[in-house]
């Protein structure tokens, strides 16, 4: 038996996936044996496609709709013979495979699923709830389960396990644990898979045969879609499709593959042959949703007594030991920005619409209705800028309430006040530009800087110096003119720790963008462009604040002819804010955060993109994505804590989280990096 850690890097197996399979055969009505050979041949195509489980619809040895024929012996004798052959077939195949049949026991007919892998049957699984209504007569011919039996049936000289209350745990793939309902089970009140998942299963496979209607392809995408969300599972749905009798029905094949509710592959509807498809789902993110959602296992406790008579069975599975085994669908690249153009604009406008009204209650609260907001030109101040001219505007205030400052340093570009020019004078409020650097000198004499000498020495006092200054005049004009200070730093700069310990770009009176991350807020300064102005030059100069590099502005670009660059000192943002929801949202580990990356960002082509994306696109190696890793591990865990532990209030604006110590996220200020970084050294540094 191979245990999955000891399986090569790149395999998508070690890292806690797993790549299952929807089969949508041509159905022979009544004829297990033609059934058989193309429910092999499907499985033979999942194997080539490395997959760990594949289903097949309901009733798929014999067909669904059979009507009476399933009182004839002959089919009942044949489909189980089929079974058999099929196991025997197929042993020598790293998979597990789940098939429908009827199942005769203690003279009752049933409709049962039946899971087997490498040439074993581990278990039959009879329908819980049989529909009579409307189309359906099933109750003419199967039996329903009975919940509190398990029971075991001979069947070769073997006592198999039948009973609908099983689990069936793969015990060399952790948390691996599947369970079966049949069609209906689904669509009762409290489906069957609601108990299951509660008892500890992770993977729930439906076999169904759900005939075609007006409208009901989409209510089965929701009930599957809410069901694996409401059981942190994975739901593996596959339905019957063409050869089913269209003597009064028609069948349209409508498979799914859903991680956690989000629908991550799907057949195609009214296929005229057999078709696969596959998807990988993400088991250890199951597992670790399960920990933080402590609700799940208060619902453990309260339903005990429905879950502690299920059966476990054991599954030993052979894995695919490929040395290259990538993700069907990689992780989004950028995991806070929706995909496509609908979805981002409805999530640009719903994090807009958080943030003003956190600061309007916050303007409310203090009765301070001026506000002082230290405008470099860069992103995330014009973005606090729009947030701030917004509030104001609602509570039908005067937009020169808003008191918008130039703090001009050493290496301030005059892009940068060209766009603090435009800003102002076209958003209509307060602007002025004020020179630091007087200031600045003063400081550096008094600490006998050589800069102040004449010295070209660029060191961490210097730029820290300028930072300071600009806090220290824009708290103390707060002062003078009875404001707030509006705080303008994001997320993905908390994260790394890229701000100055107790001024600006760390500590305001009130902050609006310390929960979004840079990935996001570019295109949230894009979206109020198209979306809340009309005045062409201003659209045109934020559509330029986007797309230009990103600095501090604060080492003079002559010193070595190039401008500072903040994403040359702690890495590209859009990797960062890739490597810090991961690890953050669903606390994974190092060396699966970077196969993640690897997965999404090595070639141009892999990942998704938003359609229309504001990023050009770029491509990392495994190696720069763990020199990133690594350093993001350093300042994240290590370095920047004790800045997160005291920022000021900022409103939560989405799942992704925060890390305000009062809200997502609340670690020790003097913790050590130690366990991530040694995590850091099983990452390889090349694809081998």
């Amino acid at each position: 038996m191979i245990d999955i850690n000891s399986l090569p890097y790149f395999n998508l197996y070690h890292h806690g996936f797993f790549r299952t399979a929807v089969a949508t055969p041509r159905v022979y009505l009544a004829d297990p044996k033609t059934n058989s050979k193309e429910i092999k041949t499907l499985i033979l195509n999942a194997v080539s496609q490395k997959v760990g489980l594949v289903v097949f619809p309901e009733l798929s040895l014999s067909g669904y709709s059979c009507d009476d024929l399933f009182h004839q012996q002959s089919l009942i004798e044949e489909s189980l013979n089929q079974l058999n052959i099929l196991i025997a077939e197929t042993a020598d195949l790293p998979i597990i495979s789940v098939v429908g049949l009827p199942i005769k026991n203690n003279n009752k007919l049933f409709n049962c699923a039946a899971i087997f892998s490498q040439g074993k049957l581990f278990g039959l699984v009879p329908k819980t709830y049989i529909p009579n209504n409307r189309e359906f007569y099933e109750a003419r011919y199967f039996t329903p389960a009975d919940p509190n039996v398990v029971e075991y049936l001979s069947i070769n000289n073997q006592d198999i396990p039948f009973g609908s209350k099983i689990i069936f745990s793969v015990k060399n793939i952790p948390d691996l644990k599947i369970a079966i309902e049949i069609c209906e089970d689904l669509w009762v009140p409290i489906p069957p898979s609601s108990f299951a998942a509660l008892a500890g299963a992770t993977v729930i496979a439906n076999l169904s045969a759900s005939n075609a209607s007006v409208g009901k392809a989409e209510y089965r995408r929701q009930l599957v879609s809410n069901q694996a969300a409401r059981c942190l599972s994975a739901y593996v749905y596959s339905a019957a499709g063409v050869g089913e009798s269209t003597t009064d029905l028609a069948w349209d094949g409508h498979g799914m593959i859903c991680d956690y509710g989000l629908i991550v592959n799907e057949t195609k509807r009214y296929a005229l042959e057999s078709q696969l498809i596959t998807g990988d789902i993400d088991i250890q993110r199951l597992v670790q949703e399960r920990i933080r959602q402590n609700t799940f296992a208060q619902s453990q406790d309260q339903f005990s007594v429905e879950i502690e008579n299920f059966n476990k069975i054991n599954i030993a599975l052979s894995l695919y030991g490929d040395s290259v085994i990538e993700l069907i669908n990689p992780p989004l690249r950028f995991p806070y920005v929706p995909q496509t153009v609908m979805d981002r604009s409805t999530r640009c406008q719903e994090v807009f619409e958080i943030q003003v009204q956190g600061l309007i209650s916050r303007i409310r609260f203090t009765g301070l209705s001026n506000l002082i907001i230290g405008v470099s030109g860069g992103l995330d101040s014009t973005h606090a800028l729009l947030v701030a001219v917004t509030a104001i505007d609602r509570l039908q205030l005067s937009r020169k309430s808003i008191k918008a400052y130039g703090l001009t340093g050493f290496a301030t570009r005059e892009k940068s006040i060209d766009f603090f020019n435009t800003l102002t004078n076209q958003l209509g409020v307060s602007g002025e530009i004020i020179d630091i650097r007087p200031s600045c000198m003063q400081m550096l004499k008094d600490l006998g800087h050589p800069f102040a000498e004449g010295q070209p020495v660029f060191d961490i006092t210097f730029e820290n110096v300028q930072a300071g200054e600009r806090s220290n005049h824009l708290f103390r004009l707060a002062n003078m003119q009875q404001a707030m200070v509006v705080g303008t730093s994001d997320l993905s700069e908390l994260a790394l720790g890229w701000a100055t310990y107790g001024v600006g770009d760390h500590m305001a009176h009130y902050h609006v963008n310390a929960s979004v991350p840079k990935s996001l807020m570019q295109h949230l300064v894009d979206w109020w462009a198209d979306h809340a102005t009309d005045n062409e030059k201003l659209k045109l100069t934020l559509k330029k604040i986007v797309q230009t590099e990103i600095s501090p502005e604060l080492i003079p670009a002559e010193h070595n002819g190039q401008i500072q660059s903040t994403e040359k000192v702690i890495g590209p943002y859009e990797l960062q804010d890739f490597h810090l929801y991961y690890l953050t949202r669903f606390g994974f580990s190092p060396e699966r955060v970077a196969f993640m990356a690897w997965c999404a960002w090595h070639d141009i082509n892999s990942g998704k993109w938003p359609e229309l994306t504001l990023f050009e696109k770029h491509t990392y190696d495994i190696a720069s994505i763990k020199h990133w890793l690594t350093i993001f591990i350093k300042r994240f865990f290590e370095q920047s804590q004790y800045k997160r532990s005291c920022i000021a209030n900022s409103p939560k604006v989405g799942s992704g989280g925060s890390l305000s110590p009062r809200g997502d996220w609340r670690a020790p200020s003097d913790s050590k990096a130690t366990l991530w970084l040694d995590k850091i050294n099983l990452i390889p540094d090349t694809v081998k």
